[in-house]
């Protein structure tokens, strides 16, 4: 719009023109504006606030002092690779592993003889040597027992993996852990994931192994953090990751030993880690029978990814979590211990702490 003059600016038009009705949609639009910026600052809180008051109760759960003799009372476990039943490893190796293991607290091996097939079956010729393995460990480091570490992918969050609600799928399961007894291991230790909380088909497969193996042990995941915890990230990401604790109770009620993993935790700092770690060994204290071994996983691997940051999630902020816990809940039970993962990626520090601050702690 013009006059002879020049062109008008749109707070110079005239009264009733095109500046006065363009003003009301200019209002509009800022009023709308303001509301979705209210609606975003609102979400945010809501989202935040949470996060920010959880994060803040992992850190102060982080203080103060364990109590005096929270240490190893001779039930840890480490994990080992494939490495170590296929024809990779020598004597040499066992020799080492057995100097690295000596006047430690670690009674259990959990060597990986798998993984499983997805209709439950598990090849001979997946541990080959795991007979020279047992016999050479059981001279080197007696009383130290050799399990077999089996897993595989769970459906339904991964259609293309094992589907344990099929009845023939459950019972190849159960004669894969006869086949591994026969071999000659001491146990079977399982870890199938992503193992959603609640599920009855791995309860009922847990009841069907028990008669069969005279040590039987499992990975489990964490449990929830917040009540219900699974439900709500399962809605919004797809992957529950946590057990209720309930649930984690039921499974532990079935098993010689539950090795928690408690690593991968998304967690930043140090601090909030070992807050967390404090927190998970609280919680499975709680519901683990005393008849069962509860082991806390350490995290003798480092990586950088979403969810594990190698410099949070080291083993002197899990040992500490794990002696707080421990101090807080049950601190004279016996039947505890850590579990150390894995063989093949822990370094000298991890072990280091893993000495100074849990085994020479008792």
């Amino acid at each position: 719009m013009a006059t002879e003059s020049g062109p008008v600016r749109q707070d110079e038009a005239p009264e009733g023109g095109e500046g006065a009705a363009q003003a009301p949609r200019v209002r509009g639009r800022s009023a709308r504006i303001r509301r979705l910026r209210r609606i975003v600052i609102a979400a945010v809180l809501v989202l935040v606030l949470p996060l920010l008051t959880a994060e803040t109760a992992l850190r102060v759960n982080y203080t103060g002092d364990p109590r005096p003799a929270t240490g190893t009372r001779g039930k840890d476990a480490l994990w080992l690779g494939h490495a170590w039943v296929d024809g990779r490893r020598t004597d040499a190796d066992v020799t080492a592993l057995a100097a690295r293991l000596a006047d430690t607290g670690i009674r259990d091996l959990y060597v990986h003889a798998g993984p499983l097939e997805h209709n439950g079956t598990l090849p001979r010729s997946d541990y080959p040597k795991a007979r020279w393995l047992i016999t050479a460990v059981h001279r080197k480091l007696p009383g130290v027992r050799v399990q077999a570490w089996l897993g595989d992918e769970i459906a339904p969050e991964k259609p293309d993996a094992m589907h344990l609600e099929k009845p023939g799928t459950r019972a190849a399961v159960v004669a894969s852990a006869r086949q591994v007894i026969a071999a000659g291991f001491d146990g079977v230790h399982f870890d199938l994931e992503p193992m959603h909380s609640g599920d009855r088909d791995f309860l009922a497969l847990l009841d069907a192994l028990r008669p069969v193996t005279p040590l039987l042990s499992v990975a489990a995941h964490q449990i929830d953090p917040l009540p219900a915890f699974h439900s709500f990230w399962g809605t919004v990401t797809g992957h529950p990751k946590w057990w209720s604790q309930e649930y984690f109770g039921q499974v532990a009620r079935r098993v010689d030993q539950i090795a928690v993993m408690s690593y991968d935790t998304m967690q930043p700092l140090q601090s909030l880690y070992g807050g967390y770690v404090a927190q998970q060994t609280s919680l499975a204290l709680e519901v683990t029978p005393p008849g069962t071994d509860l082991l806390m996983g350490l995290p003798f691997y480092h990586e950088n990814r979403f969810g594990h940051w190698a410099h949070a999630e080291t083993v002197p902020a899990a040992v500490r979590g794990v002696r707080l816990g421990l101090s807080r809940t049950d601190a004279d039970r016996a039947t505890f211990g850590v579990a150390l993962y894995v063989d093949f990626a822990a370094t000298e520090d991890d072990w280091t702490s893993y000495r100074k601050d849990w085994v020479r702690t008792s």
